[in-house]
């Protein structure tokens, strides 16, 4: 059965243009279940019941996974089944019907700008790390991309002639782009290329542009340690995850008046409902800051 999934997988990537994030999760979760039928005796996916199906999901619970977690299971499981029917031959679907929790969409957090300012300050320019810190925060904060972008990134992405950074079409949605970048990020990303990144070289760094201290690509793990420190250091009360910046990239072009289909081209959306999330949350905070601050709106809530 690992053949069926291994060739799934295949066709999320190469076929559907899934992220390699989308891909890894859906090999754990299928994997998982594969594992846990195998265990109930089953060895054939044609021959899993509906009811071990229904199981599945309730040992996740008894397990104590979120709600999130259980519905991103479900979305990967549909999706196998449906390869399976479509590509595979199986014809018996045991997930058909079967609903996994409800999860609702988290507001996003968003840092204000005083506080990407702040976070930006953090690190120590007199060391090559620190230089490598701040460099890899005004990147964020300048383009928007997605974590895994940036540490997927090589010297030849960079073309600081122009200020742009290319970005590969292996991300989510499948299509290359390229991503200005604002003097400040540039100058950051000149010194760091002509000095700390070749303080930090060994011979396993490739072509890789961000590293860590022993010369590798930093990994995504590494760069949250790098992030939860700094916001210690800030003492800053909203929780940053590798995100934030992301989304507060997206929610301060759009305060400022940036058109929200130049947005959705910036962030590498496919669907431009997803951008308009952000216009939502824009919204909502405007409401509940006239909601707060309007001499009359208090007055209603005497």
């Amino acid at each position: 059965m690992i053949g069926y999934v291994e060739r799934f997988l295949h066709y999320l990537g190469s076929v559907k243009n899934a992220s390699k994030n989308t891909v890894q999760s859906y090999r754990h979760d299928t994997l998982c279940f594969l594992s846990f039928a195998q265990h109930h005796g089953v060895a054939n996916f044609d021959q899993i019941p509906s009811d071990l199906a229904v199981d599945y999901f309730d040992e996740l619970r008894a397990q104590g996974k979120s709600s999130s977690t259980i519905s991103r299971n479900s979305a990967a499981l549909h999706s196998f089944y449906k390869y399976l029917m479509q590509f595979e031959g199986v014809v018996n679907n045991p997930f058909q019907g079967v609903k996994a929790d409800k999860t609702t969409r988290q507001i996003p957090q968003i840092l204000t700008k005083e506080e990407v300012e702040l976070l930006l300050a953090q690190p120590n320019l007199l060391d090559c790390k620190g230089l490598r810190d701040r460099t890899m925060l005004e990147v964020l904060y300048a383009t928007g991309m997605r974590i895994s972008e940036l540490l997927e990134l090589n010297v030849e992405d960079v073309n600081l002639s122009v200020g742009f950074i290319r970005l590969h079409a292996d991300g989510v949605g499948g299509n290359e782009r390229y991503m200005p970048l604002y003097p400040m990020a540039a100058k950051f990303l000149q010194q760091y290329l002509t000095t700390a990144r070749g303080i930090l070289h060994s011979p396993d760094s490739g072509d890789a542009l961000f590293l860590n201290l022993n010369g590798e690509r930093l990994s995504r793990q590494g760069f949250w340690k790098i992030l939860r420190k700094y916001q210690q250091q800030a003492q800053i009360q909203t929780k940053i995850t590798p995100q934030t910046l992301r989304h507060s990239f997206a929610a301060h072009l759009l305060e400022n008046g940036a058109d929200l289909k130049l947005v959705q081209e910036l962030l590498g959306h496919t669907d431009i409902a997803s951008t308009q999330f952000y216009s939502q949350l824009l919204k909502m905070r405007m409401q509940s800051s006239y909601s707060k601050y309007h001499p009359r709106a208090l007055e209603a809530r005497r």
